[in-house]
């Protein structure tokens, strides 16, 4: 038996209701005439409410929807750019079907373009991150072999600075194939098991040396209460380490001489503990706090790359810590006292304790080194 039109309409408009909400990209269904007659969640979203009743070309101003309504073509793709305070781009796919209806496929654009311009600003960054030391480089070479400086002292000035600027390319390689490496790996959950104060006493001593040159001390304070848990986590040392290295040196190379570096570990709460890393030196401005972990991006560029810095460090940080899914916070008050502060989740380990009860010492594994505290 067949079913009367307005059962046929009914069935229809649920078919399309269904199929429409599974969808993150737009879909509109218009009549032959270029009405609006329904659209879902996604074309709502992206181009407003109200949608059904419209005309399709007041809603999408495009002379690429005037031709096709006018025109005998069966399908259609347009790119469009909407009015709006939002940067936001689509493509249009529009198809006439046997009844005569028009269906149009709204796909969101935006995000890929924004990755492209991403990837074309990085591209240009790391060229001109390595052009630079590169042309150094170039030139004390060709100085050196068209024999234009004979004395020694000159010479060595000129190997000094050589040495200088392909140490500067080393570092900058590394922490490309770094930020490479925890990028592709970002979504794979870290499986094995790391014991954090271990790998905070190793960070900490491997950068003491370079801090006691300009009279810093770096202070590891414990703020966990006596003969609690021994704090671990899942995740990779190696990565870990990484992240406090990055932040630690960072501290040491951006404070003022003659302060501490503090390396507070905060009691575990909710099953996560945070690590914060804080130094005395110039503060950083509120509009710069937001863009601190992006690729390249420095608050005073010159300064930056004279300590050696690549303009990466924060953005490595940044992903290992979202792989083994923890948060990163950055503050920086008008006095200057930087923090940068790491919560990670940790296991509930009962039956070990990697801190020492009162009077005991600790074992040789865990004694600080010389310019520690540890807080007990």
């Amino acid at each position: 038996m067949t079913a009367p039109p307005d059962s046929i309409m009914q069935t229809g408009a649920g078919l399309f209701d269904e199929i429409g909400g599974m969808l993150d990209d737009g879909l509109i269904i218009a009549s032959a005439g270029g009405e609006i007659q329904s659209a879902n969640n996604a074309a709502i979203r992206f181009l407003g409410e109200g949608l059904v009743g419209k005309p399709l070309d007041d809603v999408l101003l495009h002379e690429g929807i005037n031709q096709f309504l006018c025109g005998k073509q069966t399908e259609r793709m347009i790119s469009f750019i909407p009015e709006s305070d939002v940067a936001m781009e689509f493509k249009i796919r529009l198809r006439r079907l046997q009844n005569g209806m028009i269906m149009v496929l709204v796909l969101d654009m935006t995000l890929q373009r924004n990755l492209e311009k991403v990837r074309r600003d990085f591209v240009a960054n790391v060229s001109h991150e390595l052009r630079s030391p590169l042309t150094s480089l170039a030139g004390f070479i060709e100085t050196i072999l068209m024999n234009e400086v004979r004395d020694w002292p000159t010479q060595e000035r000129f190997l000094r600075i050589m040495d200088e600027e392909a140490g500067r390319m080393s570092r900058l390689i590394d922490d490309l194939l770094s930020l490479s490496r925890v990028e592709v790996d970002e979504h794979n959950i870290p499986d094995e098991t790391v014991p954090v104060m271990e790998v905070l006493h190793s960070v900490v001593a491997s950068i003491e040396t370079r801090a006691s040159r300009n009279n810093m001390k770096i202070i590891l304070d414990d703020r966990r209460p006596e003969g609690g848990p021994r704090l671990m986590m899942k995740g990779f040392s190696d990565e870990i380490n990484e992240v406090f290295h990055n932040l630690i040196d960072n501290a040491v190379k951006y404070g003022f001489a003659q302060t501490d570096i503090t390396v507070t570990v905060s009691p575990v709460q909710d099953g996560h503990v945070g690590i914060a890393v804080g130094n005395s030196g110039e503060p950083i401005a509120k509009k710069h706090i937001d863009r601190l972990t992006e690729r390249f991006y420095r608050v005073d560029k010159a300064r930056s790359r004279k300590i050696g810095g690549t303009g990466l460090g924060l953005a490595i940080v940044k992903h290992i810590v979202n792989r083994h899914r923890g948060q990163l916070y950055i503050s920086s008050s008008p006095e200057g006292i930087t923090c940068f502060t790491v919560r990670l989740p940790v296991l509930d380990m009962p039956d070990s304790s990697d801190k020492p009860e009162n009077g005991d010492k600790p074992e040789n594994g865990d004694k600080p080194e010389t310019g520690h505290k540890t807080v007990t």
